[in-house]
């Protein structure tokens, strides 16, 4: 009997599953997600339904539906183990993706029975035959496939872990995945100059719930680092690695807590120990390359004629992680920086160039990436290629960028000290009160902005751009 492929359509649109939840190939580095996920299999037991879940739809995505399957069977193992007297309610999420797959593999009648599966579990509870009743274990699953999916559907996956603790205020699961997008959340909030929501409380009570977290320790550890609390920020980081010193997950973010610490050699060499274990991941290569960046940046502060051998080696060895980095996730956009402002430290110019390019390529960028671009490009202008002018061109773009970020500032900051640097010195360039007229323009400072058009017009009094822009001005006044 063939089934009419509409009216399946219509009912695998209802299902709750990866297919149905708007996560999208584009906003994701495939490859590295794929990676990572595989990892968090092997060290992540607890969680390997939804590992699964997520694997078998990035093969979908990558047009390998047999493998799909494969891991679909996978997760399904995982769920009868989990606990095999109860229901594992994260199981309709694997039969909604189930009925997917099959779909799109043209096998109609499979699917059908995997629908079919899914409403008569919803209809054994009672009086939800009619409408969709909401679990709170596929919201949290929705929540960890968002997660997963990078810092534009943060909001998202914040929301989904919110609901799902408003029926279980106290299930440790719903706790710890609320609080990690809450820290992620906050770091990118801090970048953009944002309100940063506090994750303080939601860590410390996701660990109340499951001291044996070790994965929230080290977050609190650097949450509370954050905070200046740095000795009781090491307290956490120090009973994680006591109570999983090989977990790649807790060697992470101990290291990144000393090398922020300054503790270099201590970073190091955790970070060493986790690359043994995992020896292609992107987060630990960059750490290890920003230990040695930071390395350089000591050496140079501390020694007026630092050797250059030594400066050279800290430089190549930056870059030789950095470039692991990037070739294991593509779309790494501070990475591709780091690398870019590295190449320029080495004198190597035409590679620092190509990095550059390459960064402002990845098609995911963010407002703030962009700024941090134009500021990061505008110092490597202005200081290893010796253009002011383009320097100022580059600032300018990040300025015109209307939302806040650090890297906005950063260009502002910029220009503000040369521009206001070449007037000092006595410039008589109305293009130099012109741009200053700009920038204080693009930063809502009328009055200032009213007088460098002032000037800028006074040096050139024919220049129509100034003049429209100071007849704006005082208009808006």
């Amino acid at each position: 009997s063939t089934i009419s492929t509409n009216s399946l359509k219509k009912s695998l649109l209802k299902l709750e599953c990866h297919f149905t939840w708007a996560l999208l190939k584009q906003d994701v580095d495939l490859h590295h997600l794929e990676e990572t996920t595989e990892d968090q299999v092997e060290f992540f037991t607890e969680s390997n339904i939804t590992n699964y879940n997520l694997l078998s739809y990035i093969c979908h995505l990558k047009d390998s539906d047999e493998e799909a399957l494969r891991n679909l069977q996978k997760a399904e193992a995982a769920a009868q183990n989990s606990n095999p007297d109860e229901f594992d309610w994260r199981i309709l999420v694997t039969w909604g993706n189930y009925a997917w797959i099959h779909y799109h593999m043209k096998r109609y009648e499979e699917a059908q029975t995997y629908v079919s599966k899914v409403e008569d579990s919803y209809k054994k509870i009672s009086g939800a035959a009619e409408g969709k009743i909401h679990l709170p274990e596929i919201y949290a699953e929705q929540g960890w496939a968002l997660l997963k999916f990078g810092e534009k559907y943060y909001d998202r996956a914040k929301d989904c872990f919110a609901t799902a603790l408003r029926h279980e205020p106290d299930n440790p699961r719903f706790n710890a995945g609320y609080a990690i997008v809450m820290y992620r959340g906050e770091d990118f909030s801090r970048r953009r100059c944002e309100d940063v929501s506090p994750s303080l409380q939601p860590l410390k009570r996701a660990i109340e719930l499951n001291p044996k977290n070790t994965f929230i320790m080290v977050l609190l550890g650097l949450k509370l680092q954050d905070l200046r609390r740095v000795e009781e920020g090491e307290r956490y980081i120090e009973e994680a690695m006591q109570v999983n010193p090989d977990l790649p997950y807790v060697q992470r973010y101990a290291a990144k807590f000393y090398r922020r610490k300054g503790e270099l050699d201590k970073a190091l060499e955790i970070l060493k120990k986790g690359l043994a274990v995992i020896p292609k991941s992107s987060f630990l290569h960059h750490q290890v390359g920003l230990c040695y960046k930071r390395k350089l940046l000591e050496l140079k502060k501390t020694t007026r004629y630092p050797p250059q051998e030594q400066v050279e080696e800290l430089i190549r060895l930056g870059i030789f992680h950095i470039k692991i980095a990037i070739e294991q996730k593509t779309v790494f956009f501070s990475a591709h920086m780091d690398l870019a402002n590295l190449y320029a430290e080495g004198k190597m110019y035409k590679e620092a160039e190509e990095t550059f390019q390459k960064a402002f390529g990845i098609n995911i960028l963010s407002y703030d990436d962009k700024q941090s671009y134009y500021y990061n490009y505008g110092n490597f202008q202005r200081f290893q290629m010796k253009s002011e002018s383009e320097a100022i061109r580059y600032y300018l773009e990040g300025l015109k960028i209307e939302k806040e970020s650090y890297g906005k500032s950063m260009c502002r900051k910029a220009l503000l000290k040369l521009l206001e640097g070449r007037i000092q010195r006595g410039s008589r360039n109305a293009r130099d009160f012109g741009t200053l007229g700009l920038v204080y323009s693009l930063s809502s400072e009328k009055d200032k902005a009213i007088e460098c058009y002032e000037k800028a017009l006074a040096l050139c009094p024919e220049d129509e751009e100034y003049l429209s822009a100071l007849c704006e001005l005082r208009l808006s006044i």
